[in-house]
């Protein structure tokens, strides 16, 4: 029978089409056919997010982070927290989607263009008349996975979407009352004095016992784990160590330098006069005309008598910061002009007047008095130079290459990292105490989380193999392997005594600072008079703390300023308490006509986003927003 049907194979594919499809037109094809059924994660307006809506676009938006910062740790953009910021994000898109459907904003085709035009990258894309290259544009936005149509579409609905909540907080305002009263509230002063008992003068007082640190040991015993750590080998492959291991032949050498003199002598540089004509490119056509032919005049004016070009330059030239100079415009290299007056220029020889030159300021008539060609530099001044440079170039090229050798090697003979390093003349480094978490402030290979990963899995723990070859950074790569692992643990007593001693005297001597500030706190507001022996006074405010805990500042000026003079007592915890007395409000010092202008627009900055802020959460409640998912709870640090 099979035989058959291979024999046949042909005719078996066509009946088996004409069975299926009309199948499929008269029940229709259900998604489900490609997909599985997702969750809503949301609702907006009626319309569902689903949940791989958000794991796309939160898989987008991290491959958007990576290709702006290749060294950032993949475990950071792919937490619970990140993964919620980017549903956030999605609700809000769709929120002011609805509303500028619901409101009938739409972008002209002037607006677009307008916008489009004010993108750097897509002006530098102009023609020197105006025009777009077409081709170049294409390609940029190719690059962004888009086509013009849907990069147009995108920018359309993004104006629209801006104009939503653009309208309300643009129309936030500010009067000078308003801003007075609220910045002499936030920068309030107030003259104080204060009094500090610090733990360390109660120290003395504290004679633990033997039970005693037993006790503050089993009580806080999570206090002294050792998280598992490990002394670790590992080698890294790099550019610099690529470049290390390249030797230049040389005719190779000898040939670029042939090849370069010329760019690595330096920049040919030309010196010119001119005498401009002010014709902006959005003037009138007529106007355009008009300074074009008084230029042409001037032209056929000087051609006649070239020696009288700065004469006529100082008199009839409309550029104010060369004219009085007779049109000298000093020594200047490519890139330094607009480019048909560059082309100009470096087209002509000494002597030379051009013909009228038109750019977007108007029209030049050109004369080029000097031509600076740098001194071209020996084989032998160059070489250290060139070295570098052909080095570093096939260090790149060959990277690639090398590292692919590097990983095979890696995983071809996983059990030592000598091989691999004596095979591409690298080093084995050391390092001992490694975490399984980067250490604060650390850089390098093992600051990198995935290396980590890699190197405390199960089997590299267990069998003591090296890691696969990890990207640590551009154009670096890393592998590693444990040499001792010592898992986690608990400390035992007699290991840390001095540390428990330590921070058990610091505990209690804390709590008998508080109670000394707690007991003079008392006796002071009891009788005011004995407070005698306070600190001179210091005036304190939020920008101006003089070096104040937190806690004691703001607790200084949440006291009512109705009841003033007052007391207040502060537990600074391991730093102690404080009692401070709050004797009076000092008027805030006049600001400057310039600090006092910063001032207004922050805090008119900081009006229009709490009123956007404000309109949006409205509009979260007109279009029924919905957040199925729980927020994820927020990590310590």
């Amino acid at each position: 029978m099979f035989e058959s049907i291979r024999k046949h194979s042909k005719i078996v594919m066509l009946l088996l089409f004409l069975l299926i499809i009309p199948s499929f037109v008269l029940v229709g094809i259900d998604s489900n056919y490609f997909s599985e059924k997702s969750a809503v994660v949301a609702r907006v307006d009626g319309h569902d997010i689903k949940q791989t809506d958000w794991d796309n676009a939160h898989r987008m938006e991290t491959d958007r982070i990576r290709a702006q910062s290749p060294t950032v740790d993949a475990k950071l953009l792919d937490s619970p927290q990140a993964r919620y910021a980017t549903l956030e994000r999605m609700v809000r898109d769709r929120v002011f989607q609805a509303a500028a459907q619901k409101m009938h904003l739409v972008t002209s085709d002037s607006r677009l263009a307008r916008s489009l035009q004010e993108i750097p990258a897509i002006a530098a894309l102009k023609r020197p008349d105006g025009s777009l290259d077409a081709e170049a544009y294409r390609a940029l936005v190719a690059a962004q996975g888009l086509t013009p149509e849907g990069f147009e579409a995108n920018m359309r609905r993004d104006i629209s979407v801006n104009q939503v909540v653009g309208g309300v907080m643009d129309s936030a305002f500010s009067t000078d009352a308003q801003v007075k009263l609220s910045l002499d509230a936030l920068y309030q002063r107030r003259e104080v004095q204060i009094a500090r008992f610090n733990p360390a003068e109660f120290s003395s007082k504290v004679a633990p016992t033997d039970a005693d640190l037993e006790g503050y040991y089993k009580a806080h015993v999570f206090a002294f784990q050792q998280a598992e750590q490990a002394d670790v080998e590992y080698v890294v492959l790099d550019i610099d160590s690529v470049r290390a291991g390249i030797t230049l032949n040389e005719d190779d050498l000898r040939t670029y330098y042939k090849e370069n003199v010329a760019r690595l002598a330096g920049k040919e540089e030309r010196r010119a006069s001119h005498i401009l004509i002010n014709a902006p490119k959005d003037a009138p056509a007529a106007d355009r005309e008009k300074a074009k032919a008084r230029a042409t005049q001037l032209l056929e004016q000087v051609r006649k008598a070239p020696a009288t070009f700065a004469e006529v330059a100082r008199k009839s030239s409309e550029d104010a910061g060369s004219a009085m100079s007779g049109g000298d415009l000093n020594f200047f290299a490519r890139g330094a002009m607009v480019k048909p007056f560059e082309d100009a220029a470096f087209a002509m020889k000494k002597g030379d007047i051009s013909d009228v030159v038109e750019t977007d300021f108007g029209y030049h008539i050109i004369l080029l008095t000097d031509i600076k060609t740098p001194r071209q530099p020996s084989f032998e001044e160059l070489r250290p130079s060139m070295e570098a440079e052909l080095k570093q170039q096939q260090a790149q090229r060959k990277f690639a290459e090398v590292a692919e050798s590097f990983a095979n090697a890696v995983y071809e003979q996983s059990d030592s990292l000598k091989p691999v390093a004596e095979k591409l003349k690298l080093k084995v480094l050391t390092a001992s105490g490694v975490a399984r978490t980067p250490a604060p402030g650390a850089t390098g290979p093992l600051a990198n989380g995935k290396l980590l990963e890699a190197l405390f899995s199960s089997d590299s723990i267990a069998n003591k193999r090296n890691t696969e070859a990890v990207e640590t950074g551009p154009s670096q790569m890393a592998a590693a392997r444990i040499s001792t692992y010592t898992a986690a643990r608990t400390l035992p007593l007699d290991e840390v005594r001095a540390r428990v001693r330590s921070l058990y005297i610091a505990e209690k001597s804390a709590e008998l600072a508080r109670k000394e500030g707690e007991a003079k706190l008392l006796a002071w507001k009891a009788t005011p008079n004995n407070a005698a022996g306070l600190p001179p006074a210091i005036v304190v405010s939020r920008d101006q703390p003089q070096n104040q805990p937190r806690p004691l500042v703001d607790a200084v000026l949440s006291v009512n300023a109705a009841t003033l003079p007052a007391w207040v007592g502060v537990d600074l915890g391991a730093q102690g308490y404080a009692v401070a007395k709050v004797s009076r409000l000092v008027p805030r010092e006049p600001s400057s006509e310039q600090v006092a202008r910063q001032e207004r627009q922050q805090y008119l900055q900081l009006w229009s986003n709490a009123e956007g802020l404000a309109y949006y959460e409205m509009l979260k409640d007109r279009f029924k927003v919905q957040i199925k998912v729980p927020r994820p709870q927020s990590t310590p640090g």
